[in-house]
């Protein structure tokens, strides 16, 4: 099975290793930024609210409002149907289909995360966000600081 396509900003970073033409960035739309979290289209469950609000607020800066809209929508409508499918196992109420139904969709959760860049993996791939370390000096400004807030 081959690899799953790369998105262009990819390509970009990487140096555009296949040499094929890429699109021109003076001619892309620049898609706007959401000030706070839409409403989402559908009804969610608690579960799901919990997650849109938390996408919107950490991935705003690459997630658009306009065309990703569908797209958080149904990864929070599968987080709700996981913590239902998930309890259901809990509870021991459903049989061996259901914990197979549960694994399946939690492939489902992370392929839909990873597409809307919500892994380390994916964010720096995109070029958006990356984690680092601290150094001791940081710790020990940290400390000294929380230290005269007392």
């Amino acid at each position: 099975m081959p690899n799953p396509p790369k998105p262009n900003e990819v390509k970009r970073k990487l140096g555009n290793p296949g040499k094929r033409a890429l699109p021109n960035t003076a001619k892309l739309i620049a898609l706007p930024m959401a000030d706070e979290p839409p409403t989402p289209p559908r009804p969610l469950g608690p579960e799901g609210i919990k997650l849109w609000n938390r996408i919107w607020e950490q991935a705003r800066t690459w997630i658009s409002s306009n065309s990703d809209l569908e797209m958080v929508t149904l990864l929070c409508e599968s987080m709700d149907e996981r913590t239902q499918l998930r309890l259901q196992v809990l509870r021991g109420t459903g049989d061996w289909r259901d914990r197979v139904a549960l694994r399946s969709l939690d492939g489902q959760l992370q392929t839909m995360l990873s597409l809307l860049g919500m892994s380390p993996t994916d964010r720096t791939k995109l070029g958006v966000a990356e984690v680092q370390a601290r150094s001791k000096i940081q710790d020990l400004l940290l400390k000294h600081n929380g230290s005269k807030k007392k």
